[in-house]
């Protein structure tokens, strides 16, 4: 196994499986988002007409989408809690804890 896979394992405490299904739920959210790309932008107007503001606006939009989506699938594949608190860890350090 390789050391990096190691150091997941350790890090997110978790079995060999585990970590394999969450590395699919992050890939799967991801290509999700990759497939979303095109219909959102569109809403902002034609390719043509898009400055750099479109593209800020999009990653606006997306991250809550993103969470959404990876909550979605974590739940799919039976790992809702542990990305509960995966988003809860991340929103923490985001906007600080309270």
């Amino acid at each position: 196994m390789a050391e990096w896979f190691r150091r997941l394992q350790s890090k997110w405490n978790v079995s060999a499986f585990q970590a394999v299904i969450i590395l699919i739920v992050f890939a799967c959210t991801g290509f999700t988002v990759l497939f979303l790309k095109g219909p959102v932008l569109s809403l902002f107007g034609p390719e043509e007409e898009r400055t750099g503001w479109h593209t800020v606006l999009y990653y606006v939009f997306i991250l809550p989408v993103y969470n959404v989506i990876l909550l979605f699938y974590g739940f799919v594949f039976g790992q809702f809690k542990f990305f509960w608190s995966f988003e809860k860890r991340m929103f923490s350090r985001i906007f600080g804890k309270k």
